[in-house]
Order: structure tokens, then C-alpha cells, then sequence
């Protein structure tokens, strides 16, 4: 009679009929190193928002487009990580001028969202905190943006720019914001 075929296993342990018990196995092998310990962590803390204007009895807003790592467009708010000692209304300000050519001032806070990514050698924790923008002026333009991660700006309707962002996390902030305007929160 011949023993049943061994069966292949996920984990980095192949087992066979004849080691039933732990103690009759080999643990002495070295543990790969994907295995024993993730990336280190960081935090990052960045700002922007969402900056509104009226044009022809519309509110629209600014929304780039930039590609990520997968090289896919992605349709996004415009965010960054604050410089120096600025506030975080400050950084909101300065990156939406930079990334879409338009100067705002903050009417409030839209709230925060946070998520998870992994680089190469980090696994990031990113809380982005997005306030609501009033545009004072400027014209659309990435002209401005220092990292050159913009690929294109554009305006949308507020009332349909959920349906272009990429992000389900950003919708919730457009509809906030839309929401907020409409005098409904």
C-alpha cells in the first residue's frame, strides 16, 4: 500500500505523511525574512482641499489628475505635506495654488481621511486633512506644481465631481462639501 501524496502548503513548512507530530518536524530552517517582519512604519500628515467657485451660476471644482505608481490616471483633490510651520489651512491653501493654479481662502474644515500604502521599504500611515475653498483667483494651470506630480487640472460641476474622483474616501469629502454648501449639515 503506498502512503497518499503529500500536499503542498501556503506556508513555508511542507508537511508529509511521516512528520505528524511538531516534534518530528524541522523547524531549524530559517524563516524568510518577508515572514519575520513588515517595513517599518511612518506617519504622514499632509492637507488640501476642495476649492469651489461659481461660474455661470455653477459651483464647480478644481480637481488634478496624476498617475500613480501602476502608471493609471488617477482624478484626485489636491494635497501635500506641510512646509516649515505652516498651519494646516496653510498647507491646503499653498497646495491647491500650486497643484491647480487657484488661490483660495478656507471657509471650514471638510474633515480627515486616513489610509495605508506601502513603498518599497515603508509601509505609510496617511491622514490628509481636507478643508472646503473659496476661489479668490488664479486660472487653472500645474504650472506651479514644484513635484510635477499633476498631469492636468480641470474644473467639475460640485454637484457631479464625486463621479470623476477616483478615490471613494475623496467622494465623501465632495459630497460633504456639497452638503455643507447646500446648508443641509
Amino acid at each position: 500500500m503506498h502512503a497518499p501524496p503529500a500536499r503542498l502548503s501556503a506556508s513555508p513548512v511542507r508537511t508529509t505523511t511521516r512528520a505528524r507530530y511538531s516534534d518530528e518536524m524541522d523547524f531549524s530552517a530559517p524563516v524568510p525574512a518577508r515572514l519575520t517582519r513588515r517595513p517599518p512604519a511612518v506617519e504622514e500628515i499632509s492637507a488640501g482641499g476642495l476649492v469651489v467657485d461659481v461660474h455661470e451660476g455653477v459651483a464647480r471644482v478644481a480637481v488634478i489628475a496624476r498617475r500613480n505608481r501602476a502608471g493609471r490616471v488617477e482624478w484626485c483633490l489636491p494635497k501635500g505635506h506641510s512646509e516649515n510651520d505652516e498651519s494646516l489651512e496653510q498647507t491646503a491653501v499653498r497646495e491647491v495654488a500650486e497643484e491647480t493654479g487657484i488661490i483660495g481662502r478656507v471657509l471650514a474644515s471638510l474633515g480627515t481621511i486616513d489610509y495605508w500604502f506601502t513603498t518599497s521599504d515603508t509601509r505609510v500611515h496617511k491622514i490628509v486633512h481636507h478643508y472646503l475653498l473659496e476661489a479668490t483667483g488664479g486660472e487653472l494651470s500645474i504650472e506651479g506644481d514644484p513635484d510635477a506630480e499633476a498631469i492636468d487640472v480641470a474644473w467639475f460641476p460640485l454637484p457631479d465631481v464625486h463621479e470623476h474622483l477616483t478615490f471613494a474616501n475623496e467622494q465623501r469629502i465632495a459630497q460633504l462639501a456639497w452638503e455643507r454648501l447646500a446648508g443641509v449639515t
